[in-house]
């Protein structure tokens, strides 16, 4: 089966002070989406395809573009790059984009922007999270057996795994019943504290450190393009093309989609932690996390060789 792994390049990285994407974290200064590619390589993924801003495209195909097409698949093809730009070119035209909009529009219209390039089933991951070997494998795996519409996948981790001591973060929580996803909450401030209980500061409420959570690790069929411009349309048309801080959010539109029956979303385990850079200061615990990875083997000494 031909798949393919779409990696959401394009934020801003405000809080972490820079592109996070592209911050050399590795041994050899691997950036965390090249460990993305590698395993997703072996899970049995053949293509890639970059959701990246225009001015990032020379530095993404320097730091792992280039070398990529020189590598061969699991199947023995030639591996396939390419590359989606999210910009306010591809908005639609009847839309006005107000003057003091520079935010990106989030992450339904980052992998709109990459319709174009897939006509696979894909899986779509952040470019600044680390989300483990397993989940890639359970992924490709489920992706063989999604009908051709009405129904996606999700890899969910542990909420406990995917706060930072150093601020908040904003994480969808889910319900899941029977293996399959009930609902999805986005809950924008999520405080971890130093005796590792949780609070939604928000609401002023515990939160179940156990409670699984989206970090946008989502299978999903090409018939998925259609509906993201649909939902994309609407959210322009109504307050959110208004508001110029407003995202349009995978999240949020699969629990829209849920909840009007329009898709079913069964939930995947991953026998690996989740780890990523929400602020600078995790910086040296994910660079920590992957030295050990490398020297227990899970990696090879350079990624790029």
């Amino acid at each position: 089966m031909k798949a393919t792994l779409v990696i959401m390049a394009a934020g801003l990285g405000s809080r972490y002070g820079g592109s996070k994407q592209v911050d050399g974290i590795g041994p050899n200064g691997e950036i965390l989406m090249e460990y993305s590619v590698y395993d997703a390589l072996r899970a049995g993924f053949s293509k890639v395809v970059f959701i990246i801003k225009p001015e990032m495209e020379a530095l993404v195909r320097g730091l792992c573009g280039d070398y990529l097409q020189k590598r061969t698949a699991g199947d023995g093809s030639p591996v396939e790059v390419a590359y989606a730009f999210q910009d306010f070119s591809s908005l639609p035209p009847f839309y006005a984009l107000p003057p003091e909009r520079t935010k990106p529009f989030g992450t339904v219209h980052a992998l709109l922007c990459a319709a174009e390039a897939v006509c696979e089933p894909c899986c779509v991951i952040n470019a600044d999270d680390y989300y483990g070997i397993d989940a890639y494998r359970a992924m490709y795996e489920e992706l063989g057996r999604l009908p051709v519409t009405g129904k996606a996948a999700m890899v969910g981790y542990l909420l406990k795994n995917t706060a930072s001591l150093h601020g908040t973060v904003s994480r969808g929580i889910c319900a899941v019943e029977n293996g399959r996803l009930r609902s999805v909450r986005e809950t924008k401030r999520i405080q971890l504290e130093s005796d590792g209980t949780l609070r939604d500061l928000t609401a002023d409420c515990s939160l179940d450190p156990e409670s699984p959570v989206s970090m946008n690790y989502w299978g999903f069929m090409p018939s998925i393009f259609p509906v993201l411009e649909n939902y994309f349309t609407r959210f322009l048309q109504g307050e959110g093309g208004r508001d110029v801080k407003s995202e349009c959010l995978l999240p949020i539109m699969v629990d829209d989609l849920l909840r009007a029956g329009e898709l079913e979303v069964s939930v995947l385990r991953s026998a690996d932690k989740w780890f990523g850079m929400t602020y600078r200061e995790d910086r040296e615990t994910v660079a920590e996390e992957l030295r050990k990875l490398h020297s227990a083997g899970a990696y090879p000494e350079n990624l790029r060789k």
